[in-house]
């Protein structure tokens, strides 16, 4: 799932290229093509040749935490790859699209979607879910990154059972049933190396979250709640308790 909380991108003309990194999280992001987003507009540039993509200035505003496990870097590339092509008019269909971002990383086929779906195989099989509801949501992180090479690492065993199939009706309750009987294979390991995720989900559940998981390879959490204004409600509360943590309400984008 995708949330309306994120990073925003600007992307315009300019007389050579440009790009900066304003807002909370700033700090620390690389300027250079250590950054998805450069890599993702270099690499585009090369595949359409340089007279078909002229300099551009590209604004990052960095909302979400560095190395969080929600995808904030590959959200950032997959909106460059999107925007540029449009900028450039370049004629890449959604296919060619995909393969330039599955070659920066393995989550980017999903975050070029940007909407609910499946993800199987290493992230590139996708199955979008007609009808799955928005949801709401609040984000948590205890103000720590960590590394998913790391948490793979600590990984005690990696043939665990597939997960179970979603319900037939999509509705909050049979989604956050369903979520009861599945696992995040990486939440023990991330624990592991950063005890204060539990700390995280802990502060969720206190605060009336009806589900709390870890999301992806960590530290970020997220949890789940009835309505928008029972999340922002938990969210002030957490905020309260924890000023140096992350702490967002939001919701979820729906199906088409």
């Amino acid at each position: 799932m995708f949330t309306r909380f994120g990073d925003r991108l600007q992307i315009g003309p300019a007389e050579r290229d440009e790009f900066s990194v304003s807002g909370p999280f700033a700090a620390g992001v690389p300027l250079d093509d250590g950054n998805l987003v450069i890599k993702a507009r270099d690499v585009l540039r090369r595949q359409a040749g340089a007279q078909r993509t002229p300099p551009v200035a590209i604004r990052l505003e960095k909302n979400l935490p560095i190395a969080s496990g929600i995808g904030g870097g590959s959200s950032d590339a997959a909106a460059a790859l999107n925007g540029l092509s449009h900028l450039w008019n370049l004629d890449i269909d959604e296919a060619g699209l995909t393969r330039i971002g599955l070659s920066l990383g393995a989550d980017l086929p999903m975050c070029l979607e940007a909407k609910p779906l499946i993800a199987r195989g290493i992230g590139d099989e996708l199955s979008p879910l007609a009808g799955f509801p928005a949801l709401a949501l609040v984000l948590v992180n205890p103000g720590v990154a960590v590394s998913t090479p790391e948490v793979f690492k600590a990984l005690s065993r990696r043939d665990n059972e597939a997960l179970p199939p979603l319900p037939g009706r999509l509705d909050f309750h049979t989604i956050r049933n369903w979520l009861e009987t599945t696992r995040n294979d990486l939440e023990p390991s991330a624990q592991a190396i950063q005890p204060t995720v539990g700390e995280a989900l802990k502060a969720l559940k206190k605060a009336g979250a009806a589900f709390a998981r870890m999301s992806g390879s960590g530290a970020t959490c997220f949890g789940l709640f009835e309505t928008g204004n029972v999340a922002k409600r938990a969210a002030i509360e957490i905020r309260g308790r924890h000023p140096g943590w992350f702490v967002a309400a939001t919701r979820s984008m729906e199906a088409d």
